[in-house]
């Protein structure tokens, strides 16, 4: 009878830390869904060194990955995690799907305490090949430093012959950045922990259907909206 009622109590225990570090890990997730729409509001906020708005408007998807390192750089560490947010028919912005960046040649970070890295997807078919599986910048898709500023247009060799734009914000500091060879990926423990379904899918989170609409999601398509519809 006491073995029982220790099994029991230490079942109850094991569920309750699990339940507990579930909660957790979903808090986390909230936090990096708000900081991604901080991250963009930050650097939109300052036009003369921001993304091109005419990049913005005809963006496909946009992926957001706050403080992707923090401390030394390793080579093939998992250096940071955030969203991707895909553009709809109607002009719309998808709820968040999570991913991971790990690797790739940014060495030019290194000891850096932080930072944050924007993708611009230009085309659908990059934004498919992502979602099948591990994606290789550089390999898979052509990614390239983006142009900075208001003034910046879309209408140069770079922006014509690559399909990805990338920018990142590092102490103050905003530029187009090379990225080539880093692993982009959907990160589908931190997907479920977000939306509190163990089966859920990237696609799924893209169809839209029977999801939560927590407030960090609001907020990030609130600020995807606003900018990418600036004229």
């Amino acid at each position: 009878m006491k073995t029982g009622k220790i099994i029991s109590i230490a079942t109850v225990a094991a569920m309750l830390l699990c339940l507990w570090s579930v909660t957790a890990f979903a808090r986390n997730e909230a936090k990096k869904v708000q900081e991604s729409a901080d991250v963009l509001t930050t650097i939109m906020k300052i036009p003369e060194k921001g993304i091109p708005p005419v990049l913005l408007r005809d963006a496909k998807a946009i992926a957001i990955i706050p403080g992707v390192i923090k401390g030394a750089f390793v080579v093939g560490g998992r250096h940071g995690t955030g969203v991707l947010s895909v553009r709809n028919q109607d002009d719309s912005w998808s709820d968040p799907v999570f991913v991971s960046i790990t690797g790739g040649s940014i060495g030019w970070q290194v000891g850096a305490t932080s930072t944050d890295l924007i993708l611009v997807f230009k085309e659908v078919k990059d934004v498919d090949k992502l979602l099948q599986g591990k994606f290789t910048l550089g390999a898979d898709a052509a990614v390239a430093a983006g142009p900075v500023g208001r003034k910046a247009s879309a209408a140069t060799d770079v922006t014509f012959q690559t399909g990805i734009l990338s920018y990142s914000r590092s102490r103050g500091l905003f530029a187009g950045v090379s990225l080539e060879g880093a692993a982009l990926l959907v990160d589908d423990d931190a997907n479920h922990a977000y939306y509190g379904k163990s089966e859920l899918t990237a696609k799924d989170i893209l169809a839209g259907t029977g999801l939560k609409k927590a407030p960090a999601t609001v907020n990030l398509q609130k600020a995807l909206t606003k900018y990418s519809t600036i004229k």
